[in-house]
């Protein structure tokens, strides 16, 4: 037997690199104030988390009709993963401000929201966009 070259055949292959992209923001509009006594717990699904982040919103001592969006993330526990971010406020002149402070300390109190570990899997670390809506009434 003839022993022959043992060098490994390498076929290169010009592979480009995987394309990274960002979660796909996970979006939902929440007529508020919610009523409590309708709030599913622990959350199971998307439509039963929205509101129970919006749960503890309550509106300003003469604010009128108001909008506001709060761009946030949460970990698989419920509870927030960084600080929330305001990304749209529509109000009264001279009341962003104060819906701006009322509206991240509700999402403080009400985090960590408790959820089912199927929810928690899903949407750990997911950008949620959450807009608030107020009516003025």
């Amino acid at each position: 037997m003839v022993a022959g070259s043992a060098a490994a055949q390498v076929d290169e292959v010009d592979e480009a690199p995987p394309v990274l992209s960002l979660p796909t923001t996970l979006r939902a509009t929440v007529r508020v104030p919610v009523a409590r006594d309708g709030l599913v717990s622990p959350a199971d699904t998307l439509v039963q988390l929205y509101p129970a982040l919006a749960a503890c919103w309550s509106p300003l001592l003469g604010l009128g009709r108001a909008q506001i969006t709060a761009r946030l993330s949460l970990t698989r526990d419920g509870a927030l993963q960084g600080p929330p971010r305001i990304t749209y406020a529509s109000v009264a002149p001279g009341r962003r401000g104060a819906l701006v402070d009322t509206t991240l300390k509700a999402l403080r109190a009400c985090t960590p929201a408790r959820l089912t570990p199927g929810l928690g899997g899903a949407i750990a670390g997911r950008p949620i966009a959450l807009r608030f809506v107020y009516s003025g009434t």
